[in-house]
């Protein structure tokens, strides 16, 4: 029995010298489909970015730990920084966002600096099945804005959802209405219960009351199940009123929340959070902010939740040319068929496979380059299961 145990315990265990190559809890691989729909997804977004008259920037992964951390050491995710040190003893982080970075990147610019940024962003947060600890985020700020910029923002991320198939709802709030509500209620530890109210779409009603009781403001909650014709009294009103004004003008609607809160400190205005009824969580969120004394304004969209929900067909290739002692022929082609920006790709031999090959990937045409075949090639339809002899002309037109 006593040996049994013992082996029991040694096969649960790696052998000496196995590393494991799975990846971090947190991180992930993408690969295949699931790449190629993140890569298209990217590609919409950035489009749709630049279509708005926004340029690219790159910025490091690892900064020093107090840029970092910078002004908002109350924030959440500054908590969750992902901590290094160099050879050099030096204090440095993972960037948690690109929001921080602005301060540098701005400075100086022609105002309005309009810019949008793509990459990895890092927390080191507990880890559920839709939280991770490395994610992508799709930032678009523009650094000196008014409201009409804010309705532009929203305009783009309407867009945005429209051509990924998602259903979108536009919700707004201002901070300034909030803190407005708070002194009107002579509500102190404005940032705790801004921070409570942002909960309310995660947690029980029941629960936040508790929580506000602390501070005491759980009468607050009240005032949020209040009809937008109430907020009307409040003059910080009147800027949600103009932004729904200018939307309009874009023919995008916009819902008007009282309660959104948003939970980073550095928003002093309108703050957005767009939702969908097919999941639970935000899916982008953004709003007004200062960089270097500047008004400023942005949106950041999370692609892992996008990807989940995003109705875009993977741009996997067209043709499988096959090779039969033909490889020549097969690969001017394969030149001519990319040259009209159709994807393709080329097998040499062994027919069996290649069409194995080509029904594996969804490949819905395979083109043999044989002897017999020659001057033309074989197209056969993969779905149909049809073949004929085509020219390259003939190949190219059915293609495209």
């Amino acid at each position: 029995m006593k040996n049994e145990t013992i082996s029991r315990e040694n096969a649960s265990k790696k052998p000496l010298g196995i590393v494991d190559t799975e990846p971090i809890k947190g991180f992930q691989d993408f690969i295949g489909q699931e790449a190629e729909k993140r890569a298209k997804i990217k590609k919409i977004i950035e489009e749709t970015f630049q279509l708005y008259g926004f340029e690219p920037a790159e910025t490091p992964i690892i900064e020093s730990e107090k840029f970092v951390r910078g002004d908002n050491q109350q924030d959440e995710a500054v908590s969750d920084i992902f901590k290094l040190q160099d050879k050099g003893c030096r204090k440095l982080a993972l960037r948690y966002e690109f929001t921080f970075q602005l301060k540098r990147i701005a400075r100086g610019k022609k105002i309005p600096y309009k810019r949008y940024e793509i990459g990895p962003v890092f927390r080191d947060e507990p880890v559920s099945s839709n939280r991770f600890r490395q994610f992508t985020q799709c930032d678009v700020d523009i650094i000196g804005s008014e409201v009409k910029d804010e309705a532009e923002i929203l305009a783009l991320t309407k867009n945005i959802f429209d051509n990924l198939g998602i259903q979108s709802i536009i919700n707004v709030n201002s901070r300034k209405l909030l803190n407005e509500i708070l002194e009107e209620q002579k509500i102190s530890n404005k940032i705790e219960v801004i921070k409570e109210i942002d909960k309310l779409d995660k947690i029980s009603e029941k629960e936040i009351k508790k929580n506000l009781k602390e501070y005491d403001a759980e009468s607050i909650l009240k005032i949020f199940k209040q009809p937008e014709k109430y907020f009307e009294k409040y003059s910080s009103y009147s800027k949600i009123k103009e932004l729904k004004k200018i939307c309009n003008d874009y023919n995008i609607k916009i819902n008007f929340l009282p309660s959104l809160a948003r939970g980073l400190s550095y928003y002093n205005g309108s703050i957005f959070e767009i939702k969908t009824p097919e999941k639970k969580e935000t899916i982008a969120g953004g709003g007004s902010y200062i960089i270097n004394g500047i008004q400023s304004t942005g949106i950041s969209f999370g692609l892992e939740r996008i990807s989940w929900l995003a109705l875009v067909s993977t741009d996997t290739a067209k043709a499988l040319i096959i090779s039969i002692n033909q490889d020549e022929r097969a690969v001017q082609l394969a030149q001519k068929i990319r040259k009209f920006k159709i994807p393709c790709m080329i097998m040499y031999k062994k027919i069996t496979r290649a069409l194995d090959y080509a029904n594996s990937k969804n490949i819905p045409y395979v083109i043999i380059a044989g002897e017999n075949e020659k001057p033309k090639f074989k197209l056969k339809n993969m779905n149909s299961g049809k073949e004929i002899l085509v020219t390259e002309a003939q190949i190219i037109k059915k293609l495209k």
